[in-house]
């Protein structure tokens, strides 16, 4: 089977994570700290329901696939098919009771990211790519994703989840991109990549990120015609420093205010 074929599927597992997810949205619901004294890194019951049925289905369904998830660790890493989970991207939004947060469902084969779904289920909206197209679906129907053209970074929106995420001196790069562009705003986590892939926002800077919280959105954006990579310009599914820009040609230029 190849991993288009498999979008029916990850559609199914999006639905029933959502099911798990949605009943603790907006709840009096404790958030665990497991950031170690570092930034404020939550970890809910929701996190937990939703990567134990998205699991389960897979589990059932592909007995010899592998699994990374972020809150129950790794399963058959080296297989062919190696699904990707994020159950909560944005948990501190979700705690915040902000509907700006989403599950990551991706499929790599042979190590390569294949294909990726956001699936925001509050407003029920599913966004997804194979690295050759990306649509959308939501309450006002269904569409091909497409980035923007924006030549310039003085005319470019800019996104990051924090800037206070950026340790050491990884934020003095990031602020010369900052500087650079018309507008910046702050806490989206994986629904500014898909901003992104729609052509809302231009270029998407992070660090300190997991495979989970980027695998699945590589195949997002690469297919609504977009770039992600590291900071140095490498391949981005290994997470760690990561940009994304919507135009390619802001791509050069980004590397370039990221690397001084």
């Amino acid at each position: 089977m190849r991993p288009v074929e498999f979008s029916s599927f990850v559609n199914e597992l999006a639905t029933v994570s959502g099911q798990a997810i949605l009943p603790f949205f907006r709840t009096a619901l404790h958030a665990e700290d497991k950031s170690r004294g570092g930034a404020f890194d939550p970890v809910t019951e929701a996190d937990k329901a939703g990567e134990t049925a998205m699991r389960r289905l897979i589990q059932a369904s592909f007995p010899t696939h592998g699994i990374v998830g972020e809150e129950f660790g790794t399963e058959r890493a080296d297989a062919e098919f190696v699904w990707m989970l994020d159950p909560s991207d944005g948990t501190r939004a979700f705690v915040a009771g902000l509907p700006l947060w989403g599950t990551l469902i991706g499929l790599t084969r042979a190590g390569a990211p294949a294909f990726g779904l956001m699936h925001q289920p509050f407003i029920g909206e599913r966004f997804s790519g194979d690295c050759g197209s990306a649509q959308y679906r939501g309450p006002h129907g269904e569409r091909r994703l497409q980035t923007r053209r924006c030549a310039s970074l003085a005319d470019a929106l800019l996104s990051t989840t924090s800037p206070k995420l950026f340790p050491g001196d990884t934020l003095a790069p990031y602020e010369r991109v900052e500087a650079a562009v018309r507008l910046a705003r702050y806490g989206y986590d994986c629904y500014a990549y898909c901003m992104l892939a729609a052509g809302q926002i231009d270029v998407v800077v992070e660090t300190g990120l997991k495979p989970y919280d980027i695998v699945a959105l590589i195949p997002i954006i690469e297919g609504a015609g977009g770039v992600v990579t590291t900071w140095t310009g490498e391949p981005a599914s290994a997470g760690g420093s990561i940009v994304a820009c919507g135009d390619p040609r802001l791509h050069g230029p980004v590397l370039d205010l990221l690397n001084g």
